[in-house]
C-alpha cells in the first residue's frame, strides 16, 4: 500500500490509503478482484453470507444476481419485478431481504429457488425511496431516503415472516433534519453493542444513532469529520465501514460500543472505484459494487464489482 497525495479538501486532514490490485491479484493467485456483472446491470446493494458467493441487485430492473468469489461467475438468480432493488441483507435461513427505492416496497428472495417469498408495502409513491436493509434481533428494518422514517418488518423467533400488515412505520425525531429533494437517510448498521442503529445521511455526511423502540435520534460526535455522499454502510466488530460514493472513498471509523462517537481513522480508495455504492465482506476482503454513476447509462454499458483488502 502507498499514500497518495494532493487530496481533495473534503479528505484533508485524514490519512487516504491507495490499495493496489496488482500487488493483491500476485498475493491471492487466480480468486478475482474485480468481477465482471451484467452489461446494463446497474449494480446497487451486496450481500454476502457464510458461503463466498455475493448477491448483487439492479438498480435497471431489480433483477438478483449470484455469483461466486472464487470464481467470478454468475448468473441471474431471480428475474427483476421491473423497479428497483438497492439494499441487500441475507438472513441465516438463505433469505435475502431487498429494498425497492422508489417502488416502495421490500421483498424477500428464496437464495435456493430464486423465488419470491414475500412482499410487502413500505412507503407511497413519489414521496418514498426504500434504501438500505439491516437486521436487528427483532426482524428487518429498512430506510427511506425521502421520508423521515425507518420500517420495521417483525420477523419471529422462529424465522416466520409477517403479514403485510404488521409492517411497522417508526417516524424519526430529535437530531436528524431531512433535506427536501435530496438523498437523506441511506445505509444502515447496527453499533456495536447491537443496543440501536445507525444511519447516515448522504446529503450533509452526517451519521446518526438511532433508538430503534422510539425512533429518537442522536448525531454521532466524529469530531470535525464528516462523511459527505454516504451510501453502504458495513460494521465490523467496532469499526464502522462507509462507503462516499461519489468520492469513490471508503471512511473507516472507529466507533464506541454504543455507537455515540467515533472517529474517523483513515479513507481508503482504489483505482478501480467508480463510484461504490455499497460493501460487504468475505474472509479479509471487501466486496464494493460500482454504480459508475457519472457514466451515461444504457443496455450495454459495462458493470463490476470489485474487491479490496479490508484493514486490519
Amino acid at each position: 500500500m502507498r499514500r497518495i497525495r494532493g487530496v481533495s479538501a473534503a479528505l484533508a486532514g485524514i490519512a487516504v490509503v491507495v490499495l493496489l490490485p496488482a500487488e493483491r491479484a500476485a498475493a491471492d493467485g487466480a480468486v478475482p478482484t474485480t468481477i465482471d456483472l451484467p452489461a446494463g446491470f446497474r449494480p446497487e446493494g451486496i450481500a454476502i453470507g457464510a458461503l463466498p458467493v455475493a448477491y448483487l441487485g439492479s438498480q435497471a430492473d431489480g433483477s438478483i444476481y449470484r455469483v461466486s468469489l472464487m470464481t467470478g461467475q454468475g448468473a441471474i438468480l431471480s428475474p427483476g419485478p421491473g423497479t428497483p432493488s438497492l439494499g441487500l441483507r441475507l438472513d441465516h435461513r438463505g433469505r435475502l431481504f431487498v429494498a425497492g427505492g422508489t417502488a416502495g416496497d421490500a421483498r424477500v428472495v428464496d437464495t435456493r429457488t430464486g423465488a419470491v417469498s414475500a412482499s410487502y408495502r413500505l412507503g407511497t409513491p413519489p414521496d418514498t425511496f426504500v434504501n438500505d436493509v439491516e437486521f436487528t434481533r427483532t426482524g428487518a428494518w429498512f430506510t427511506d431516503s425521502r421520508t423521515p422514517v425507518l420500517y420495521h418488518l417483525p420477523v419471529g423467533r422462529d424465522g416466520a415472516l409477517p403479514p403485510p400488515e404488521a409492517v411497522v412505520r417508526l417516524p424519526l425525531t430529535g437530531d436528524i433534519a431531512y433535506v427536501p429533494g435530496a438523498f437523506n437517510a441511506n445505509g444502515i448498521a447496527r453499533t456495536p453493542d447491537g443496543s440501536g442503529l445507525i444511519i447516515v445521511q448522504s446529503v450533509t455526511g452526517h451519521l446518526f444513532h438511532v433508538d430503534p423502540a422510539t425512533g429518537m435520534t442522536r448525531r454521532i460526535d466524529l469530531g470535525t469529520a464528516t462523511v459527505p455522499d454516504g451510501d453502504g454502510l458495513l460494521l465490523y466488530g467496532s469499526t464502522l465501514f462507509v462507503v462516499q460514493n461519489r468520492r469513490n472513498a471508503i471512511a473507516v471509523i472507529a466507533l464506541d460500543a454504543t455507537g455515540t462517537t467515533g472517529s474517523v481513522e483513515r479513507r481508503l480508495t482504489d483505482p478501480r472505484f467508480d463510484t461504490p455504492t455499497t460493501i460487504a465482506a468475505f474472509g479479509d476482503r471487501l466486496y464494493l459494487p460500482n454504480g459508475r454513476f457519472t457514466t451515461p447509462q444504457s443496455p450495454t454499458t459495462p458493470y463490476n464489482s470489485v474487491a479490496v483488502d479490508r484493514p486490519g
